[in-house]
């Protein structure tokens, strides 16, 4: 019997392969939003996202956004309620972790 990796390590592996990106953290945040909408008891619904990648180079916040979500795509329909994404190029100022 296969089993599934937590959903950090699969999330973190698909934007490694897709953007091969300098700086990578996934955060689960689910614990502060257990018992609201979208919180199914698994405590894997709610994770914030923080990359640097050469790939977003001349992208727009929108695109950037957009090439997280195309690379989490079957897992944003099914696994993952909330995703919030702060993408950046390498360089780019940016606030907190």
């Amino acid at each position: 019997m296969t089993s599934t990796p937590p959903l950090a390590e699969e999330i973190h592996a698909r934007l490694e392969a897709t953007l091969a990106p300098q700086v990578l953290h996934v955060i689960n945040t689910s614990h502060q939003h257990a018992g609201h909408a979208g919180d199914d008891g698994t405590g894997e619904t709610h994770w914030v996202v923080v990359v640097a990648s050469d790939r977003f180079v001349g992208q727009s916040r929108i695109e950037r956004q957009r090439m997280v979500n195309n690379a989490l795509a079957d897992l944003l329909s099914s696994r993952i309620h909330a995703l919030e994404i702060r993408a950046r190029a390498p360089g780019e100022a940016h606030g907190p972790v």
